[in-house]
């Protein structure tokens, strides 16, 4: 069977039919910038922080402990518990009751007491442990941002996967429809065999890409599943749109949420207000402690019963060896406390900071992305095109503007999660300040 010969007017009116309807979807995809339909009853990141702030097993084991030492403060107020006495002094005997009626020695006897510490120990103890339950409520404080920090970042890593993956499909199906064009240009003579090879190739690479993918969003929905609470087997969650979050904290701001809001700095500095209480109790540590005793003696048939009160005192007489060096040790506990008030300070401030300076310049570079590059590549992409489609570009040239764009829609994707990162772990350091 010979050849088919088209006139050459017919083959690259045939091509320019081809180009145009490739345009169109190519220009149609690269715009695309929705989720496929249903995203919308996506949860969103501030409903998944609810429910692991609700659900998260270490949340709650920090909440537990934080009402387990809210109790404490009262006990460390009440008393000791007084102590009851019964004594029976017998006379000649060993016996129960042995001398009741022949002696004036014997008696029954029935007492309480109770142990007084000094002035101002109780209200001191109580102030101690109120502030162990203060750090305590400051971890489960903690362990809520941390949660809150976990959720965000694997959400946002979704997001980018979910984005990515859509936008890999959607690119693969316009470089199926530039295979097309290189395997017509090749049917009638104006093309090369290398051109569809080459675009095969980007193709192959993009599955690799997807199957990647892939495999990195089962790793990160596990995660995410663990943070929640939910079984692993549970339905994978789903992930809505995402913007950019405006962050318009000053430097002077952001110092004063460090100092104000961070946990850390928040829990170190009622680490040192105990540490402060404590050295106020070992300088009380000088005060004596008391007991106070009452006493009723029954006597035998006769003779008159006997009341005793009794008042007693714990000297502290080795006090160069227990109370001094105590108040030294609470002293040294009490400096160190506060350093670590300002060493916490100076380093959330510095890590509040380094995020601040990277989601304003990620803020700077999404703008570049939206209205520079991306627009840019797209031009590249069509130019490439129409020029490959009369035969003044090269299929590597029309390739290499796909890279270029496919890259450069990741890339502003990759960001866009980064951006949302930042700002989480932000809000982590220094609370919510949107």
């Amino acid at each position: 069977m010979g050849r088919i010969c088209w006139p050459t007017a017919s083959r690259r009116s045939v091509i320019l039919v081809i180009v145009v309807i490739a345009l169109g979807h190519v220009s149609a995809a690269s715009a695309q910038t929705t989720l496929p339909p249903g995203r919308d009853a996506a949860p969103t990141p501030d409903a998944l922080v609810r429910e692991a702030i609700a659900n998260n097993p270490n949340v709650r084991a920090a909440r537990g402990r934080w009402e387990a030492l809210a109790r404490t403060p009262i006990q460390m107020r009440t008393l000791p518990d007084p102590q009851l006495q019964i004594q029976e002094f017998t006379v000649g005997s060993a016996k129960p009751a042995a001398g009741y009626e022949t002696s004036d020695f014997y008696y029954t006897g029935f007492g309480v007491s109770q142990d007084i510490p000094g002035p101002g120990k109780l209200r001191l103890q109580g102030e101690i442990a109120e502030k162990e339950a203060d750090v305590a409520r400051r971890r489960y404080e903690a362990a809520q941002r941390d949660v809150s920090e976990k959720v965000r970042e694997n959400y946002f890593e979704l997001f980018y996967l979910t984005k990515t993956m859509t936008l890999l499909e959607a690119e693969r199906s316009d470089l199926a429809r530039i295979e097309q064009i290189a395997q017509a240009r090749y049917r009638v003579g104006e093309g090369q065999a290398q051109d569809v090879l080459r675009a095969q190739l980007q193709a192959t690479q993009m599955l690799n890409q997807i199957e990647h993918h892939h495999r990195e969003m089962q790793q990160r929905q596990a995660n995410l599943k663990a943070v929640l609470g939910r079984d692993l087997d549970s339905a994978n969650i789903t992930v809505g749109e995402v913007g950019p979050t405006r962050i318009e904290l000053t430097e002077t701001q952001l110092v004063q949420a460090v100092r104000s809001h961070s946990t850390d700095v928040m829990m170190d500095r009622a680490i040192s207000e105990r540490s402060e209480k404590a050295l106020e109790l070992a300088r009380k540590g000088y005060i004596p402690d008391f007991a106070v005793g009452y006493a009723y003696e029954k006597t035998g048939p006769g003779l008159r019963d006997y009341y005793m009160l009794t008042v007693g005192a714990k000297i502290p007489l080795y006090f160069w060896r227990k109370q001094t060096p105590a108040i030294e040790q609470a002293e040294l506990d009490l400096a160190a406390a506060r350093s670590e008030v300002r060493a916490h300070e100076l380093e959330i401030g510095a890590q509040a900071e380094d995020e601040l300076v990277a989601i304003h310049a990620s803020d700077r570079m999404l703008n570049i992305y939206r209205q520079g590059l991306i627009p840019q590549a797209e031009n590249s992409m069509l130019a490439a095109l129409a020029a490959y489609r009369v035969s003044k570009a090269d299929f590597q040239t029309v390739i290499s503007a796909f890279v270029d764009l496919l890259n450069l829609n990741q890339e502003y994707e990759r960001e866009l999660a980064d951006h949302e990162i930042a700002v989480a772990k932000l809000e982590q350091m220094v609370g919510d300040f949107k």
